[in-house]
């Protein structure tokens, strides 16, 4: 047994006994490269919450903790490829390490890349050579390869950004802007329409031209949404408060009430 001293070597050791076909757990022996996706994205939604946490409590514990379970991913991913003769951690390491220093030229090498739009159309266009490479006898879509398990928001965000990198996106957020009030006129004239479907489809838009108008303003609008529901979460919780101390159920509150205790809460909200 290696000594207690942490590691990635012990890391390594843990998975292999964990994965011994003859002494492992039953649970981790008979997982595989798919039945372990869920659990990758729940531990990466673990970490979001926890760097959130850590910033706004400057308490770091539990991001340690959550950064581990994520690393642990990884090092799972890497014994299931490593049994199958595929990859192995070693492996895993040196594709990242090749790939950071050849997508940094401006650090690793003598390009001279100084302000962040340099930088990232460097990395846009390292991007699309490795698409290329990895199909030599094909032209690939410049919007090959984008998760489709991605938060629809961020895919939505992912996508714009590719095609602008092409030259395909708006001059200036004004343009942005309108095309945003011309989908909630078309979404406007569809609910007058009475059409589910026709309706959907202009929500979806509207959805997304919204998207663009927070890259356009460099805002990330998964971020956005998430801090817009932590705070109508935080309000409503105000407005429970002021239900519960009113002594009436919540059920019987008029809208206008509530629309009070709400208003009430945003007061509060200002003079702390």
């Amino acid at each position: 047994m290696l000594t207690e001293q942490a590691s990635m070597n012990k890391l390594r050791w843990i998975m292999t006994e964990l994965r011994d076909p003859k002494t492992g757990c039953p649970w981790d022996i008979k997982q595989d490269f798919a039945s372990i996706v869920p659990h990758t994205i729940e531990e990466a939604y673990e970490v979001a919450d926890a760097v959130i946490d850590a910033v706004e409590q400057q308490d770091f514990s539990e991001l340690e903790k959550e950064l581990g379970d994520l690393l642990f991913q990884i090092v799972f991913y890497s014994q299931l490829g490593q049994e199958q003769k595929q990859f192995d951690f070693d492996s895993v390491v040196a594709a990242i390490c090749e790939k950071l220093i050849r997508r940094h030229p401006h650090v690793f090498g003598d390009k001279n890349l100084t302000s962040d739009a340099e930088i990232n159309a460097n990395w846009e266009n390292e991007k699309a050579q490795e698409r290329q490479q990895k199909n030599l006898n094909e032209d690939i879509s410049i919007l090959a390869d984008i998760p489709r398990n991605l938060p629809a928001l961020s895919q939505a965000a992912k996508i714009q950004k590719r095609c602008a990198h092409a030259g395909f996106d708006w001059h200036n957020i004004e343009d942005v802007f309108a095309k945003v009030v011309e989908e909630v006129e078309e979404v406007h004239l569809e609910i007058e329409q009475n059409n589910p479907q026709a309706l959907a489809e202009e929500l979806g838009d509207l959805m997304f031209a919204v998207v663009n108008l927070c890259r356009h303003a460099k805002q990330d609008p998964e971020q956005l949404l998430r801090q817009a529901n932590q705070k109508f979460t935080k309000r409503f919780h105000g407005v429970e408060k002021q239900v519960a101390s009113s002594g009436v159920e919540f059920e019987q509150h008029s809208l206008e009430k509530l629309e009070e205790y709400w208003q009430q809460v945003k007061l509060d909200e200002k003079q702390r």
